[in-house]
């Protein structure tokens, strides 16, 4: 068994609210990390933007069934 199919064994026992719960730490650890790193908070807001289309792009895509693999 590789990584990937024991991931996915794992993520499929998981319900609505601990994937929020896996959302809110992932925000927490970035908001962690922001903190520590400070140029990461000077940026302008158009940057944070750019990063939230470019990384929003195949998530949405395989939602909406967009991708056809």
């Amino acid at each position: 068994m590789n990584f990937k199919t024991w991931a996915n064994s794992r993520v499929k026992k998981m319900n609505w609210v601990d994937m929020q719960f896996v959302k809110i730490s992932v925000i927490g650890f970035t908001l962690m990390i922001a903190k520590l790193w400070n140029p990461l908070l000077g940026l302008n807001w158009y940057w944070y933007a750019l990063i939230f289309v470019l990384a929003a792009i195949k998530p949405f895509s395989k939602a909406l069934n967009l991708c056809k693999k």
